[in-house]
């Protein structure tokens, strides 16, 4: 079998694991329309359940990071161990009520465990990469955002006495193919022995000028990603309903589902350009983009469904088009050894970021309305261009794309 078969199929592999194992992220977020309605719990518990996941997550790549465990042990056992927790965390929401705080006590778990497959995957991806780590990142990221909106997908299932269930029985049972293919999934190449254990390591992202920079256009992107991948669902279904449009539920679920959706041909179409043209001009792009429809389109909240779709799709493909570039941008500024726990750096302390904006949305509701709720999303990505484009100027980034800025 040739290197490039033996690459094809590994990558595959891996993409597919990422698509069934990160369901879990959004299976209860996608839940929250339908849950407040048979439900009574305020707006900070549906924030929770979704930034629980996210919480989860920080504490999960601050204890990673701090251990550089990323780069200590293998990929494979990481990777086999923390879904398994991850999927039984999940399926155990159907012991509980929605109500109950032993639900966002398992979420938080669930998200501990991503801090094992998300960045672990990127790290895998990259034994691959050959002039064209932006694509095979992207196509990680791309998974990422299948994986994230399939539970919106499950949630059209209507099986009789399940309801909601249904939904997190599903992303359970589809988490578990990727135990199954994970162990099929070979690396590049060998990885380099990691450095001893040693806390300060992590830091090396803020010491790292150019790192810094990868960092902060990565922190301003999270601050808009995660915040609208929640909410966007809910904004959806109560402009539909203010239209008065039919099934507005059911209609909300088909369009949130296509706005996530096709954010993996964001990720990939931005990973072949990135690699061609340079990341800081993609990322930068991409940002521009997304922050104006964060800031246009509430000013159509409640009015034809059309104009609000199609902005919607826009900001899909936009705002985690780049996603993948600021993780590239880390895989080649850093040490070969630190690698993994770079990357663990980068996405606990974006996911940080995300947490406050999450939980600051239905503030912006009730003080701004719906129609202006999602402007201040676009404050990131006025951050995130500014930084990519300080790295741009610094004398590392011939180290990016082969020197395409």
């Amino acid at each position: 079998m040739t290197r490039q078969k033996q690459k094809v199929i590994a990558v595959t592999l891996l993409a597919l694991a990422q698509v069934a194992a990160l369901s879990l992220w959004f299976s209860a977020t996608a839940l929250i329309p339908a849950l407040k309605a048979e439900f009574e719990f305020s707006g900070f518990h549906a924030a929770l359940l979704s930034s629980s996941v996210s919480i989860g997550f920080v504490l999960g790549t601050l204890c990673s990071a701090t251990l550089n465990l990323a780069d200590r042990f293998s990929p494979h056992r990481i990777y086999i161990i923390a879904a398994i927790i991850a999927i039984c965390a999940n399926g155990s929401i159907l012991l509980f009520t929605p109500t109950s705080p032993t639900v966002i006590f398992l979420r938080l778990i669930t998200g501990v465990m991503m801090a094992g497959l998300y960045p672990i995957g990127m790290k895998m991806v990259a034994t691959w990469a050959n002039k064209d780590t932006g694509l095979l990142v992207g196509l990680l990221v791309g998974a990422l955002t299948l994986g994230s909106a399939s539970p919106h997908l499950l949630n059209l299932l209507d099986i009789q006495g399940l309801d909601w269930k249904v939904t997190i029985i599903a992303s359970s049972l589809l988490a578990s193919t990727s135990i199954l293919l994970i162990p099929f999934v070979k690396l590049g190449h060998e990885l380099p022995a990691a450095p001893l254990f040693n806390a300060s390591l992590a830091l090396l992202s803020w010491r790292n000028k150019a790192l810094r920079y990868a960092n902060f256009g990565y922190f301003g992107h999270m601050w808009e990603l995660y915040a609208m991948w929640a909410w966007i669902g809910i904004f959806l279904l109560e402009s539909y309903r203010t239209f008065g449009i039919a099934n507005p539920a059911q209609n909300a679920n088909i369009s949130t589902f296509a706005t996530l959706a096709v954010g993996a041909i964001g990720c990939i179409g931005a990973g072949l350009l990135a690699d061609k043209v340079g990341r800081t001009t993609v990322t930068m792009g991409a940002m521009i983009m997304s922050g104006t429809c964060a800031a246009v389109i509430g000013l159509f909240f409640g009015g034809s469904p059309y104009p609000i779709i199609i902005i919607s799709i826009i900001w899909g493909i936009t705002i985690v088009a780049d996603s993948a570039q600021f993780s590239t941008c880390i895989i080649e500024l850093s040490p070969p050894n630190m690698i993994g726990t770079m990357l663990t750096v980068q996405t606990c302390v974006g996911f940080l970021i995300s947490l406050i904006s999450i939980h600051l949305i239905p503030y912006f509701v009730e003080s701004l309305s719906w129609s202006y709720a999602f402007a201040p999303l676009a404050l990131g990505p006025v951050a995130g261009v500014y930084a990519m484009w300080k790295l741009r100027q610094h004398p590392d980034a011939v180290l990016i794309a082969g020197g395409r800025r």
